[in-house]
């Protein structure tokens, strides 16, 4: 497990990534706060990073996360080019504010949304039930 300190941004952000950690084979990224242009690389970083370790799911918790703008919805559809099989990049937790945001930029189309991170670790994917 990787946790993240607050040391990078100062006293006034906290960092974006609370951590990294494995749960029931998937990997699981932890977001939180306001996400974006001034932290996207940092996400940007720990999703690569993530997707690197090459579990059969990549879960982006983002039950914490309170915004996030078109620079970090970019980057969540450049990580998810980073995973062998697309489907197995999944959203969970997401509060109105994020879910607002992938509905009036159609991404909710595009991402496999999970209501919790539970729902999330459930899913089997087509991989591992064939």
């Amino acid at each position: 497990m990787d946790s993240f300190g607050d040391d990078d941004l100062g006293v006034l952000r906290e960092h974006p990534v609370r951590e990294i950690a494995e749960q029931n084979g998937a990997v699981i990224v932890r977001l939180r706060g306001e996400l974006d242009v001034h932290n996207a690389g940092l996400v940007r970083q720990a999703l690569v990073d993530a997707a690197a370790r090459g579990g059969p799911r990549l879960v982006i918790d983002l039950e914490e996360v309170s915004f996030v703008d078109s620079t970090v919805l970019g980057v969540l559809v450049e990580a998810r080019s980073h995973v062998a099989d697309r489907r197995a990049f999944l959203l969970a937790a997401a509060g109105i504010e994020v879910r607002r945001a992938l509905e009036v930029t159609g991404l909710d189309r595009h991402f496999e949304l999970h209501g919790t991170v539970d729902s999330a670790l459930g899913t089997k994917q087509a991989s591992e039930t064939g």
